[in-house]
């Protein structure tokens, strides 16, 4: 297939571009390069491009015509999201919408959207599955509330098919570590935790310790972006084989609590970093658990890594591998 995958050079979509290739489709990925490198982009051709440039995006669809789409591109920190809501809904929503815009003129039938689990909220039950109440907590879980809707919508006046993917918590790296995260500012706690290893923060804060969970802190579902990657896949096929559109949660169905991950971290490294508690951030819930039973029975869909340890081992040979990369390159 031809597939279009905005975002491809960024964390998550870097890996579904490299399996991609591995599988010998044809990827055009389109990333502006705020927070992704053109070195991750391991298969296919790269352009680089914004969503907002909708002459250079639409005669770059034109150009390629694809058979399908894969959309990344967005961002993504929640706290951030709470200090500057408009620039989340100009590039999350707004930018979708021109996306959609584009290639549904172009007749493109398939389409697989990067959604997430803050779509939630605080959940009332855990795990939670697809037919939980909607209701963010900050403004980055609403944008992507809102384009979900858009895509219901969209599917429904003009014939698109869709899989929106929810991701939970996306952890580890390629573990041909070849790519993993590469944010020159780490916000995701497993990246943060390996790079105070590293010394290169002087140490973690754990934001809040008062959650209603057994130690305190905020649980999460951590799912290794391999496995997320290879659910993106499954996911086309079977959009592909039954024109079917829906909503799949991506997680294994079990959380760890920040202390937890961080105790992993540091017998992974061997370090015994220095960890400072802080007040809760803004828009935190208190846990995020996936019931990914529809991913699994529609897609099947059967992870591999789901492992915590495995998950921080990944991680931290990338680390390691950049952290080498950075010295060579001072040098």
């Amino acid at each position: 297939m031809k597939i279009f995958v905005t975002g491809g050079a960024g964390y998550i979509g870097s890996h579904v571009v490299k399996l991609l290739g591995q599988y010998g489709h044809n990827v055009l990925v389109y990333d502006n390069l705020s927070t992704g490198h053109e070195w991750a982009v391991l298969s296919g051709t790269f352009v680089r491009g914004d969503l907002s440039d909708r002459r250079l995006l639409t005669d770059t669809l034109n150009d390629y015509r694809p058979d399908a789409v894969m959309h990344f591109a967005a961002s993504i920190q929640v706290e951030e999201s709470t200090r500057e809501p408009l620039m989340y809904y100009r590039n999350n929503v707004v930018n979708s919408i021109n996306l959609l815009d584009a290639i549904t003129d172009l007749g493109i039938g398939y389409f697989i959207y990067s959604s997430t689990a803050a779509t939630y909220g605080v959940p009332g039950t855990s795990p939670v599955d697809e037919n939980a109440p909607l209701k963010p907590i900050n403004p980055y879980g609403m944008t992507k509330v809102m384009v979900e809707k858009v895509l219901q919508d969209t599917a429904a006046a003009r014939g698109l098919k869709y899989i929106a993917l929810r991701y939970f918590n996306v952890a580890g790296a390629d573990p041909d570590c070849e790519i993993g995260q590469a944010y020159s500012r780490a916000t995701h706690l497993i990246t943060r935790a390996l790079r105070t290893a590293q010394g290169a923060q002087d140490r973690l804060s754990v934001f809040g310790t008062d959650y209603p969970t057994r130690d305190g802190t905020c649980v999460r579902d951590y799912i290794h972006v391999a496995d997320l990657s290879a659910a993106h896949l499954l996911a086309l096929m079977y959009l592909r084989q039954t024109g079917e559109s829906d909503i799949m949660n991506c997680g294994y169905g079990h959380g760890f609590s920040v202390l937890d991950v961080v105790n992993v971290a540091k017998t992974v490294t061997g370090v015994d970093f220095p960890v400072e508690f802080a007040g809760r951030r803004p828009g935190d819930p208190p846990e995020l658990v996936a019931d990914s039973t529809k991913l699994k029975r529609l897609t099947g869909w059967s992870p591999l890594h789901d492992d915590l340890p495995f998950i921080v081992e990944t991680a931290w040979k990338w680390e390691q591998r950049l952290s080498r990369k950075a010295g060579a390159s001072d040098r």
